[in-house]
């Protein structure tokens, strides 16, 4: 045990809640986004705009703001793993695990494996911004100075 800094058990109900937790964040924040967005321009709210692989496109505004959508809520979740997961060697299996849920329920929503290469070009950058940007935040905190010496002075 002596010169294990960061010793870590295996633990899965911590990262199982973890895991659900994130996932709630993804959703309810991608939600708030898509809400705020769409507010904006006076679209209809849609389950689609989660879920369907058409919407996310070049080619229309709704699907270009449905995008930025995405790439907001990418930024907003890699400051849920700053706050929540607190690892920089995590951020990414998070990140990754998060995006495979994703995939798996726009697969069942859809009844069909996504085609759209702006969906996988989204959904890719999505990944690299969350991952690279919570990894960033929580090495910052890492890598803090640790106070050695915080406790009342005393003369000898």
């Amino acid at each position: 045990m002596a010169g294990h800094f960061r010793s870590y058990v295996w633990d899965p109900i911590l990262i199982i809640s973890q895991i659900i937790l994130m996932q709630c964040i993804y959703y309810s924040f991608l939600g708030i986004w898509l809400a705020v967005v769409d507010s904006l321009v006076q679209n209809s709210r849609s389950l689609d705009q989660v879920f369907s692989y058409e919407v996310l496109g070049f080619s229309t505004a709704q699907g270009r703001l449905s995008m930025m959508a995405f790439i907001l809520n990418s930024l907003t979740c890699a400051l849920g793993l700053w706050y929540f997961i607190r690892r920089g060697k995590q951020c990414l299996d998070f990140t990754v695990t998060i995006h495979i849920f994703h995939f798996m329920g726009c697969w069942i929503y859809n009844l069909h494996f996504p085609t759209a290469l702006s969906w996988w070009l989204v959904n890719i950058v999505c990944i690299a911004l969350m991952a690279v940007i919570g990894e960033y935040l929580c090495m910052r905190t890492e890598l803090r100075a640790i106070p050695v010496n915080t406790g009342p002075k005393s003369n000898l």
